[in-house]
């Protein structure tokens, strides 16, 4: 989890909060996080009750609401809204909470730029502090990752490779068949704001995602995204989620090279979903005085559920007046999604045709 310099206690000035939404995401990763990082949940509202309610039982939840407007209404100022809906739903429940509520929405922010602007612009008017569940960038060993790359144990950073060649059970998100835009803009959008979280935006954007003849119903399932940073730095990202030849070689890892070091994280998460297999985080540094060679290192947690609770303590020391805005507030996802969208120009827009050459 992240944490401040002055160790904050996270128990001083309880903050409550409530789930909109019951779905999926909510049991496998938001709430499981939170039991495990003590937060308190309140209150739960689904537009399918029944579903609420057994959500509510599994996780010991006080309050089931009948709607998001009796919600609201029973809340005290020191409560965080989880918004975890589909985006299409994101500017309808915004409209509906109060000025200058606190909030984490779940990515992506809108299906496209326009509704993320969209989005942009509610939370601006409302005064509503906003922050985005790019969770990604707080997990474990992403978190040991970037403590090296502070220390200056890479060195300058070079080389950002993301490379995922998995099975996904897309039928366990059914919200997804008939998206007009699917794997950049629910998956690929990580990596995305991963790099950004390492390396700022950058300059361009080259892409081109892909469908897959068994999965016609979705708009895309494979993605090759190269993000700009100039002529010293390759940030690469790689996604293939149609690999259904057994697990064996099913791959995904991060590596971070730079000049004095690197860094290859093995994401067992995504291999065999979800069943899984442990993640392992290696690393190889050249400026200790000893002989560079791979070692391994033990990192507690993984991407799910663990890195939800970085997102969700982001809002709780912005909530308190410990930190002045949440890593993964509105803003600085909003930069993310406009990289989302250079990529899907990209793709539309093509290469370099052959005949003019």
């Amino acid at each position: 989890m992240v944490t401040t310099k002055e160790e904050p206690d996270m128990n001083e000035g309880a903050i409550d909060i409530c789930m909109i939404g019951a779905g999926g995401i909510v049991n496998d990763a938001h709430l499981p996080a939170y039991r495990m990082a003590g937060f308190d949940v309140k209150g739960i509202v689904d537009q399918n009750n029944q579903r609420a309610r057994a959500t509510a039982d599994k996780f010991a939840i006080p309050q089931v609401y009948d709607s998001l407007e009796a919600m609201v209404a029973d809340q005290h100022e020191n409560v965080i809204y989880d918004c975890a809906l589909p985006a299409s739903e994101i500017i309808g429940v915004l409209r509906q909470l109060p000025e200058e509520s606190t909030v984490l929405i779940q990515k992506p922010l809108g299906e496209s730029i326009e509704e993320a602007r969209a989005i942009l612009e509610i939370a601006h008017s409302k005064n509503i502090r906003a922050g985005v569940n790019f969770q990604l960038r707080f997990a474990p060993f992403i978190l040991e990752a970037k403590k090296m790359v502070c220390n200056g144990r890479l060195g300058t950073l070079t080389d950002i490779e993301i490379y995922v060649n998995v099975h996904t059970p897309w039928n366990r998100w059914s919200f997804l068949f008939g998206k007009p835009r699917m794997e950049i803009n629910y998956h690929s959008i990580h990596y995305i704001d991963l790099i950004r979280s390492l390396l700022g935006n950058p300059s361009g954007v080259y892409a081109k995602t892909f469908k897959h003849p068994d999965s016609l119903q979705l708009a895309s399932v494979k993605s090759t995204i190269i993000m700009d940073y100039g002529d010293f730095i390759r940030a690469t990202i790689h996604t293939n989620h149609h690999h259904d030849f057994g697990y064996q070689h099913q791959d995904a890892y991060i590596k971070i090279e730079g000049t004095n070091g690197a860094v290859k994280i093995n994401m067992g998460v995504l291999i065999n979903y979800p069943t899984g297999i442990p993640d392992t985080f290696e690393y190889i540094t050249t400026s200790s005085g000893e002989a560079p060679e791979w070692r391994s290192k033990k990192v507690e947690g993984s991407w799910f559920p663990h890195a939800f609770m970085g997102t969700m303590e982001q809002m709780i020391l912005a909530k308190k007046g410990i930190i002045a805005k949440p890593e993964n507030n509105i803003d600085d996802a909003f930069d993310t999604m406009r990289c989302v969208e250079a990529a899907y120009l990209s793709s539309v827009q093509g290469g370099v045709h052959l005949p003019p050459v």
